[in-house]
């Protein structure tokens, strides 16, 4: 029977050399792990795994490094200085495999730390906002504690749970955590407008958080019956739902219905997905399965870079031997777009960094790590237009990707690669 109390007391569960693993995103139930990080004084040597997270983490600090080392699948910015810390790891997966690890006890977990709605009349509560890898979690953990938030919206899909799973239950009342996009800038409506160029009526979606993908849905408002099948979405879509434009009438799986495995935006987003039977939450290891994902007609991927080779290697998880992210679900949905029927594979980025450098490389940094590999690439999307790499030979791939280059880099980007080609032979 499950136990109602404080987070302090639920927390003490936790013992040293313990594995914890924390919901994600915006779901991230951090009155737990506050009172998880209360406790440093006690413990040593506390694995907190998880994807990224929303919200401050405390565990995180490194002051606390001989209580608790954070493994992270996706590296968020609240723990991205643990890797240099020596406070955190990342762990390399896929976001479509992520579950395999608790499923096939590869990673053991003692404890599972989650966020979810109240129970309705019949016991059972929602995930909410976050689903991932959190159902493996709570099935295989020792003991679950769940932060229970009448804020959380209840969500249809996989992440309906009974509080029979739940061990410890500790009651809050709080704001999801929001994230509220920058105005798009004059660069990214470009961009979004090549993007939108590529996407034909009766598409399947998939896009990730920021402004360029918020800049693509700006354009598709006379788009006809397209669907949505994504690792994530946040406001960009609602309108477009709403507007009648994405239906999901001619998605392969769960037609007539919105897929994701995690959200994260603003207010209005949560209040959108609440009870709403269009939208459907599920694990990552089905939303992100590239088998499920190529049976969607005029699937359309939308993923981002650190930076591109001029051979179509695409780096987009670290900066040289610098951990930024993660693999995450790139590649299945690079590859699961790739394979659907009319589908297209998409990497759109801006041309240049901040300081002006540029973006598309004649080699990638030392240490970078390559998450989309040459050989699945087909589109690549700059400012200053598109790409398309698939089926052209690596000279041919230099000749498109110089075209949608920086002006300023095009003619050391071109002599850099053959004259390192020359000095090869």
């Amino acid at each position: 029977m499950s136990l109602y109390t404080t987070a302090d007391e639920a927390l003490k569960i936790v013992k040293s050399n313990n594995r914890v693993y924390v919901q994600a995103a915006a779901a991230a139930p951090t009155v737990l792990t506050k009172a998880l990080a209360k406790r440093a004084s006690e413990l040593r040597n506390v694995e907190v795994c998880h994807l990224h997270t929303e919200g401050e983490a405390a565990y995180a600090n490194p002051e606390l490094r001989d209580s608790f080392h954070v493994n992270s699948f996706f590296i968020g910015k609240n723990v991205r200085h643990t890797l240099k810390a020596g406070n955190g790891s990342y762990t390399p997966v896929f976001l479509s495999e992520l579950p395999l690890l608790f499923d096939r006890n590869i990673l053991n977990l003692d404890v599972a730390l989650i966020h979810v709605s109240p129970p309705d009349k019949h016991g059972y509560c929602s995930l909410g906002v976050s689903v991932e890898a959190t159902l493996s979690a709570i099935n295989k953990a020792k003991h679950v504690i769940a932060q229970i938030n009448p804020q959380m919206p209840r969500t249809h899909g996989d992440g309906i749970i009974h509080i029979s799973k739940i061990d410890t239950l500790v009651e809050v009342d709080c704001p999801i955590y929001e994230h509220n996009n920058p105005p798009i800038t004059e660069q990214e409506d470009k961009i979004g407008g090549y993007v939108a160029e590529l996407i034909d009526d009766r598409s399947t979606l998939q896009m990730g958080i920021g402004s360029i993908p918020n800049a693509a849905l700006t354009k598709l408002i006379n788009h006809k019956d397209l669907g949505l099948h994504t690792e994530m979405f946040s406001d960009g879509v609602i309108e477009l739902v709403e507007k009648g434009v994405i239906t999901g009438k001619y998605k392969g799986v769960n037609p007539g219905r919105a897929m994701a495995t995690f959200l994260v935006g603003s207010k209005k987003l949560y209040d959108f997905v609440d009870d709403n039977p269009f939208v459907e939450m599920r694990a990552s290891n089905f939303v992100n399965d590239a088998a499920r994902i190529k049976k969607n007609p005029k699937m359309v991927a939308i993923n981002s870079a650190v930076e591109v080779d001029i051979t179509g290697q695409v780096c987009a998880d670290s900066i040289g031997f610098s951990m930024y992210s993660g693999v995450g679900g790139q590649m299945d949905f690079i590859r699961g777009a790739s394979l659907s029927q009319g589908g297209k594979a998409i990497i759109a980025l801006p041309s240049v960094t901040k300081n002006g450098a540029s973006r598309i490389v004649p080699f990638l940094k030392q240490g970078a790590g390559v998450v989309t590999t040459r050989a699945h690439i087909h589109y690549i999307i700059t400012e200053y237009g598109i790409a398309y790499l698939y089926g052209k030979t690596l000279r041919d791939r230099v000749k498109e990707l110089v075209k949608i280059t920086h002006p300023d880099h095009r003619e050391f980007l071109e002599k850099s690669y053959f004259e390192a080609l020359k000095n090869s032979k």
